[in-house]
């Protein structure tokens, strides 16, 4: 198998997300997949080998697989644009078929995803003081013009919106006590977001289960996030920027570009880079 490494999300050519990419004639099994997953040691590694009409697509954390991950699905449309041509490629997931759309423009390669569907509901109080209790949040800190809310676009995750630039940075939590949190309400992060303006966000997401303490740059959150704000009727104006990676020293820089249906798929776009070993 041929690995490839590929940063997702980059701002100005560096920082983003990085992801290994295999692309194979066909998937290895499960257990091979997971062990490369781990040996790699990124928040995930996308598999993906060509079927009937679409390429077949898994992704693994250094620890399980999991249902869909942004960064990757960025990631390997910059591996397919630079195996195939630019040009837009159907992903089937394994419980989604969505799309990828990678061109090259001014020397890096940008890519789009279209997310599986989008759903959101309010968090039941319990799990949200549970989570407010693993970041030491007090209600002070939460903004009181989006609730603690559960967020989906092919995985779950939680939203908390803080009021306070200073108080997101100083984000920390213990890694097996949130790994527990996670994989007791099915989540794959917890996002804290704080709104510099209506359509500028800065974000931290907490990937606990997969064995990571924090993501910097999360595709599967930020379209879940963009499904969210929609369903809560935030002011959007058909699209977000979302800033993260900062507080890491990975910038990174997510477009979000959201179509006005309750529960049609997000549009989360960025630039990628190669990773270089040695």
């Amino acid at each position: 198998m041929h690995l490839q490494r590929i940063s997702a999300f980059s701002e100005s050519g560096r920082g983003g997300n990085p992801a290994g990419v295999v692309l194979a004639d066909v998937l290895p099994d499960a257990t091979t997949m997971q062990a490369l997953a781990a040996e790699v040691g990124y928040s995930e590694t996308v598999f993906a080998a060509p079927a009937a009409d679409a390429w077949r697509v898994r992704y693994f954390s250094p620890l399980a697989e999991v249902p869909f991950c942004g960064h990757a699905t960025i990631a390997l449309g910059a591996a397919l644009a630079g195996r195939d041509g630019d040009g837009v490629y159907a992903l089937q997931l394994n419980q989604a078929r969505i799309q990828i759309e990678a061109w090259h423009q001014d020397g890096q390669v940008q890519a789009a995803l279209q997310s599986p569907p989008t759903r959101s509901r309010a968090a039941e109080s319990g799990l949200s003081t549970a989570a407010m209790d693993l970041f030491a949040l007090a209600p002070a800190d939460l903004d009181p013009r989006l609730p603690p809310t559960l967020m989906h676009a092919g995985a779950d995750h939680l939203l908390l919106m803080l009021r306070d630039r200073d108080r997101l940075a100083r984000m920390a939590y213990s890694l097996e006590a949130g790994r527990q949190l996670m994989q007791d309400a099915g989540l794959t992060t917890i996002a804290l977001v704080v709104a510099e303006t209506p359509r500028r966000l800065h974000a931290r997401n907490a990937f606990a289960i997969g064995g990571v303490l924090e993501d910097p740059a999360t595709g599967a959150a930020a379209a879940a996030l963009g499904g969210a704000l929609r369903d809560l009727g935030w002011p959007h104006g058909g699209g977000v920027e979302i800033l993260q990676g900062h507080d890491m020293g990975m910038p990174s820089r997510l477009h979000v570009a959201i179509g006005p249906g309750s529960g049609e798929s997000v549009r989360v776009s960025g630039a990628t880079h190669p990773i270089h070993a040695g």
